[in-house]
């Protein structure tokens, strides 16, 4: 089938590869995600993408149709040779070190276009040399990057072992594959800058799709007494910090989240003040926050979804003023941004948002201000990034007629 050239088109600024536009309305998509496993922050954005291509097929590690959404479902999915070995919808991480040459294994000669989704191996898979590769990057690997150490201290005795060398081989993959990407988007200004550190490559900002008309603000009478913290008990996360600052503190915190081993050792050192629910329905979360003073969010993250679900509910955040908060929370608007990451620092920003009187700011200037972050948001940065590298927004829009 015949294609029609473009001319070198820029991101941030670089070159990139020159993109190619299908005359007709069968552009073939591939959607390479890491595993579907569960539904988290990257499936939500590859949902906005299967949207975006209904026709698209989806090429991943692993994959547990009934922990993911009917719109993924929907989709044709195929799996690399990693779904083949022992138990690997459960043990799918011990497998990293092999999933390189699984992604190069994937033969995708026959797709126009190719969409990464990058927060574990993805990017790797070798497209057709007319075919446009853009990359979309939750996060470059924490594990063998930044979080290295983090994640190397908290493994278990034989992964302490191996981890040195397993890093450093894909760590050496893992920049030579950037090299293979046309064009990236990073979802948050962190995350671009990552990306340039560790891989020497510009990203447009791409910030994820947040299902923000799901929350609402509730009335000041409904609302309680309580700050929440709220997500997955993960050690880069901080709930450590908020136990121990809110020991000192005395206030009521409620802390939602697992996992259950976690949650059990860090409830051994809380004190009454402090209560922990484990994993809620979505409803009751949507009830928590929008009830709470603030949410706390201690921790550095790549982009931070909670906050952004937080702001839509109308209430504020307290946050590190570091990682994808600085993109999302506006200091003296929809919450507060400390330095300091110590327990002594998110106790001074807790006093000082209460001096402040900051549980006062307007919820729905927050809740507005939530709503830049909705799914047509992304939709319309991924199709400026996709322009870029030279498919059209026509031609997204005839392939969706086409389905």
């Amino acid at each position: 089938m015949k294609h029609d050239t473009l001319n070198l088109s820029t991101v941030s600024g670089q070159p990139v590869a020159p993109g190619l536009i299908r005359s007709g309305p069968h552009l073939r998509v591939a959607l390479i995600h890491y595993w579907l496993v569960g539904m988290r922050g990257g499936e939500k954005v590859l949902e906005s993408l299967c949207n975006m291509f209904p026709q698209a097929e989806i090429f991943t590690h692993v994959y547990v149709p009934e922990k993911v959404s009917p719109t993924i479902r929907r989709h044709k999915v195929h799996t690399t040779s990693i779904a083949n070995l022992p138990m690997a919808s459960r043990l799918y991480q011990k497998y990293l070190p092999m999933m390189p040459r699984a992604l190069e294994e994937v033969d995708l000669s026959g797709f126009d276009l190719v969409i990464s989704s990058e927060a574990g191996p993805a990017k790797g898979v070798i497209a057709a040399p007319d075919a446009v590769h853009v990359c979309y990057c939750h996060s470059p690997m924490r594990y063998i990057w930044d979080q290295y150490h983090v994640y190397r201290d908290n493994a278990g005795m034989m992964a302490r072992r191996m981890m040195p060398r397993m890093a450093h081989e894909l760590r050496t993959w893992d920049v030579v594959s950037a090299a293979r990407v046309d064009g990236f988007a990073a979802n948050s200004r962190h995350v671009a800058g990552r990306i340039e550190k560790y891989w020497r490559r510009d990203a447009s900002v791409v910030h994820p799709p947040v299902a923000v008309e799901a929350f609402n603000p509730v009335a000041a009478e409904d609302r309680g007494e309580f700050y929440l913290w709220a997500g997955e008990l993960a050690p880069y996360k901080r709930p450590d910090i908020a136990v121990e600052a809110f020991n000192r503190l005395g206030k009521p915190l409620i802390v939602i989240g697992g996992p259950g081993k976690t949650e059990r050792a860090l409830a051994k050192s809380a004190n009454r003040n402090i209560r922990f629910l484990g994993h809620v329905s979505t409803e009751k979360l949507r009830r928590y926050l929008a009830a709470c003073k603030a949410l706390i969010f201690p921790g550095e993250e790549d982009f931070g979804i909670i906050p952004v679900e937080a702001m839509a509910s109308g209430r504020p955040v307290i946050a590190l003023g570091r990682g994808g908060a600085l993109d999302t929370v506006v200091d003296g608007e929809t919450g507060l941004l400390f330095d300091d990451p110590s327990v002594e620092g998110l106790v001074g920003a807790v006093e000082r948002f209460e001096s402040e009187g900051m549980e006062h700011l307007d919820a729905s200037r927050i809740a507005d201000h939530a709503a830049r972050f909705d799914e047509n948001a992304f939709r319309r940065g991924m199709e400026r990034l996709l322009e870029q590298n030279g498919v059209s927004r026509a031609m997204i829009g005839h392939s969706i007629a086409a389905e």
